[in-house]
């Protein structure tokens, strides 16, 4: 496929601290940074993944400042100037919204396309997701629509916030596009079991695609103040460090995506992963008698179902099931699998200790 689809650009938010995979995800060599399949990491892999679709001088990478750093080690050849530093972390409104003002002013206008992905995920079928986001910025250039790709359920998670879809609109590519009813908050687990079994929900990826005019009109619909903080930004990039603090701290889906009515998705045709904890990255690892690993040898006895993580190391486990262990070199963790979302408070404790270290 031809890396010149006009006027398109592509934002990967690498700000991420990754805190749910402590020991191994640290603020000097966070998720991103690291490579869970293959040798690139995830945000080399996200890079290169996106290059079928746009040339490396459309690529825009947003990161933190504790980590930019290690960031500017894995975006090959992304220009410098296209790794946009934020002093302060203000979550995922100003991040994209920062970037709408940096698409605006590098492309030909308000009609430009930009695509917002994670630096973080797991694509298997990569020249399927590349196709499908060419349709989505063709849906998003024809219809000013915001457009995010969803994920049909594969179980009932809880992790997730779903979208609730509604009817089609019309069809870009090979894919079609659905209204979204409305967005829906992470469920208890009843209610994601009837939206597991009803078809009508899609979990939220996370991946959006939008015109720069469209995401504008919204942020000024919705967040307004945000969108006046970056248009004086825009005027005066040399003020970054005293006016970017000042943003509200506050997602794109929640002051966007959940309050716009124009908004469609479709279907994702591409195997995908967050992987969102050390329990989700085990169906990525080796199938190992310990369960799913990555270790030089694995000895189990009466134990299956753990998710080991210890290159290099020969473990062995005795008499346990469905636990997460993981080896470096300065510290282990050990949780049951269905605790894999806690291992951030592990983090929490050890900033409160103050164990910079340790972060």
């Amino acid at each position: 496929m031809s890396p010149l689809v006009e006027d398109f650009y592509v934002l990967i938010m690498a700000g991420g601290r990754g805190a749910r995979f402590w020991p191994r995800s640290r603020k000097h060599r966070p998720k991103q940074c690291l490579p869970f399949q293959g040798e690139l990491s995830l945000l080399q892999a996200t890079i290169t993944r996106v290059q079928q679709v746009v040339p490396a001088s459309r690529i825009l990478v947003v990161t933190a400042a504790d980590m930019a750093e290690s960031v500017r080690q894995h975006v090959g050849d992304v220009p410098a100037a296209n790794v946009l530093v934020e002093p302060e972390g203000r979550n995922t409104a100003a991040c994209v919204g920062w970037g709408a003002v940096e698409v605006g002013r590098r492309s030909r206008g308000a009609d430009a396309v930009m695509a917002v992905l994670p630096a973080d995920h797991l694509i298997s079928d990569e020249a399927a997701f590349a196709k499908q986001l060419v349709a989505c910025s063709q849906a998003a250039r024809s219809t000013k629509a915001l457009v995010t790709i969803g994920v049909s359920p594969t179980h009932p998670e809880t992790g997730f916030g779903y979208l609730e879809v509604g009817g089609e609109l019309g069809q870009w590519g090979s894919s079609a596009f659905l209204r979204v009813e409305q967005f829906v908050e992470k469920p208890d687990l009843p209610t994601a079991q009837s939206y597991f079994e009803g078809g009508r929900h899609l979990w939220n990826a996370g991946m959006f695609v939008f015109t720069v005019e469209a995401i504008r009109d919204a942020f000024r619909s919705h967040l307004p103040k945000i969108w006046d903080q970056l248009e004086q930004l825009r005027h005066s990039p040399d003020q970054l460090a005293e006016i970017y603090p000042q943003i509200e701290r506050i997602s794109l889906d929640y002051g966007i995506m959940e309050r716009s009515k124009n908004v469609l998705t479709v279907r994702a045709q591409f195997g995908w992963s967050d992987v969102g904890s050390w329990s989700a990255l085990g169906a990525h690892l080796p199938p190992s008698e310990l369960g799913h690993a990555l270790v030089a040898e694995g000895i189990a006895i009466k134990s299956t179902g753990n998710v080991v993580y210890a290159p290099g190391k020969t473990v062995a486990v005795v008499g346990v099931s469905d636990l997460v262990i993981v080896d470096t070199e300065d510290a282990i963790l050990v949780c049951k699998m269905d605790d894999a979302q806690a291992v951030k408070e592990v983090v929490a404790e050890l900033e409160k200790r103050g164990k910079d270290a340790l972060l």
